[in-house]
């Protein structure tokens, strides 16, 4: 067979191109509208949003169950690439913080949706089972890395994990969409970290000073103990190398977090 023949015609790749465009249009429009309206939202709204005809969203999804798991699986896909791309982060610890802030802050946005999968009314959730495996290997494959770097109690197994998403998930559902971090969520985050911070007592017991001028400090990265040079201000890391490996985790922690905070 010729190459002339094997080849798709231009208007064949083109009509391809313009139904891929619109099947994206149809899917965010539908994203935004059963956020603000629910899932009672008709076809005809999710069309006049993206900008195109209602025929259109008929012929990419021909029910409302089509476009509702549609959208859903689209939503678990994204959460499975993110955490999935998380896996080569250089903190495992940062980057499970990270995906569970993600979690936590984009599901009330979904929140009807989730209610549906949850349902039992036995509507089509085949694609949404995929996808929610894929999400939870990659959420249980970056928890294992946390543990293993000490960042997350050992004790926590992934089925912990996705106990405290719902609840964590009830509680967000209070905040206005877009808005900051609930409190009480944080501090649920908080309680799966292997060394939690807390808040030191208002009335500090007194120490004695010949003990504290005695201790000898150690690296927070290494643990060797810390010399005192006997000039300047006393040193917080053992070497150069500790120091800047500190700055690096705490660069990664930070553009972490602001990359969980645009998704």
């Amino acid at each position: 067979m010729s190459a002339s023949l094997s080849a798709p015609a231009p208007a064949a790749g083109a009509a391809r191109a313009d139904a891929r465009r619109n099947r994206a249009l149809v899917l965010a429009a539908a994203q935004r509208a059963f956020a603000e309206q629910g899932i009672s939202v008709s076809l005809a709204e999710v069309a006049r949003r993206a900008g195109v005809g209602a025929g259109t969203v008929y012929r990419h999804f021909p029910t409302k169950t089509d476009l509702l798991e549609a959208v859903m699986q689209q939503r678990v896909d994204r959460l499975a690439t993110l955490a999935a791309e998380y896996l080569d982060a250089p903190d495992p610890g940062a980057a499970f913080f990270a995906i569970c802030t993600e979690v936590v802050i984009s599901s009330p946005r979904s929140q009807a949706l989730c209610d549906m999968v949850q349902s039992d009314d036995g509507w089509p959730k085949a694609l949404l089972r995929s996808a929610g495996d894929r999400f939870h290997h990659a959420l249980g494959a970056l928890l294992t890395a946390a543990q293993r770097q000490g960042a997350v109690r050992a004790d926590i197994e992934i089925g912990d994990v996705l106990d405290l998403f719902t609840g964590c998930v009830a509680i967000q559902r209070r905040q206005r969409p877009g808005g900051p971090m609930i409190k009480a969520v944080a501090i649920m985050l908080e309680a799966m970290r292997a060394n939690p911070v807390t808040k030191p007592d208002s009335e500090p017991k007194p120490r004695n000073e010949t003990d504290l001028r005695n201790e000898t400090p150690h690296c927070p990265i290494c643990g060797t103990e810390i010399r005192p040079t006997g000039t300047g201000r006393p040193a917080r890391y053992c070497s150069a190398a500790c120091r800047q490996k500190a700055h690096r985790q705490r660069t990664t922690r930070a553009a972490l977090t602001e990359t969980a905070s645009r998704r």
